[in-house]
């Protein structure tokens, strides 16, 4: 008898986004997210555009890859189509002049390499629910400061 491992979703699920390229990225990246999200992966824009005729993600993960020929032309495009939806940029670095540049563009923040689940789901979470985080786990202050 087969096991269906899937996760239970429900309406109140955050829905997020991945459009990377690099599919051992895309791969990781959707793993890591889908436990706690409604997570589509996706190899382009445009397969990312159709599904979200069905729904709007509350967070796209944009490989770098997508923003390195039309950056701006590509987040404005994605700000248009998607209204209300977060922008995460990986890159190989946070320090990335196009990643930089991004953040210039419109993108809300940037997911340096390498990816873990700590990374990820932090970056993520940030992003998702601003308003439940405190000042330490935003790093604005030293854990030192905290006690």
């Amino acid at each position: 008898m087969p096991i269906d491992f899937a996760p239970l979703r429900s309406e109140e699920d955050n829905v997020v986004f991945v459009v990377e390229g690099d599919e051992v990225i895309r791969s990781a990246l959707h793993f890591i997210l889908d436990d706690q999200n409604e997570t589509h992966s996706f190899a382009n824009l445009d397969q990312a555009f159709a599904k979200a005729a069905e729904r709007i993600p509350d967070i796209i993960l944009l490989g770098i890859g997508m923003v390195r020929d039309n950056g701006d032309r590509v987040l404005a495009e994605i700000a248009i189509r998607l209204p209300g939806t977060r922008i995460l940029i990986v890159a190989n670095s946070v320090n990335d002049p196009l990643a930089v540049a991004s953040l210039k563009w419109g993108a809300h923040g940037v997911l340096g390499k390498p990816i873990t689940f700590d990374s990820v789901r932090g970056k993520v979470d940030a992003l998702l629910e601003p308003h439940k985080l405190s000042p330490t786990m935003l790093g604005l202050l030293p854990l030192s400061a905290a006690r």
